[in-house]
């Protein structure tokens, strides 16, 4: 699928690969102010992460090591169920260590805030969540992040490694799905 195959299913583009790039490498010098000589360990949350995740790890110029989990809420649907499962757990013991959450999005912050008590359960030193959006109007919990890419409308937004029913991750630019597209298979 190539954009010019997309297009009469995208709405807007919100945020461009250039303003994520410019906005990611921003943030990755905050953080290496933040974690001076820390172990830090990133974990991404698949499989939205990936994009963010591997453009931010790029852009850090400190010593790091990275992880995944990747859990469910979503299923094939447009909105959290709020109930999160453990679909990949991490391969590293995160006890003592400083984690960097990497999230694509925050919408409701139900999945976030549950893994990061989660990982805050298992003994981390520290965590800190990365996200590269928020939808500030959609936001269920008290859920902040450390480091924030951009705020964005309350709309159904694909592209940057953001589906909707595994489709749609491979564009470049954040862009809002027109609604007729998901309404055909709700």
């Amino acid at each position: 699928m190539r954009y010019d195959d997309v297009s009469d299913q995208l709405d807007e583009i919100l945020v461009t690969e250039e303003q994520l790039r410019a906005r990611i490498a921003e943030l990755a010098r905050q953080i290496e102010r933040d974690c001076d000589g820390q172990d830090l360990l990133l974990v991404g949350v698949l499989k939205g992460a990936v994009m963010v995740m591997s453009d931010l790890s790029r852009a850090l110029t400190i010593p790091l090591t990275m992880d995944w989990m990747a859990v469910s809420s979503y299923g094939h649907g447009t909105t959290s169920s709020g109930v999160v499962r453990i679909l990949k757990d991490l391969d590293t013991d995160i006890a003592g260590r400083h984690v960097l959450l990497v999230e694509d999005i925050i919408d409701t912050g139900l999945t976030l805030s549950w893994l990061r008590d989660n990982l805050i359960s298992r003994g981390a030193s520290s965590v800190k969540i990365f996200a590269a959006l928020r939808k500030p109007e959609a936001v269920k919990v008290n859920i902040v992040a450390d480091y924030l890419g951009f705020d964005i409308p309350n709309k159904f937004v694909v592209g940057y490694g953001l589906d909707f029913a595994e489709n749609y991750r491979h564009l470049r630019d954040v862009a809002v799905l027109s609604p007729r597209v998901y309404a055909e298979s709700e």
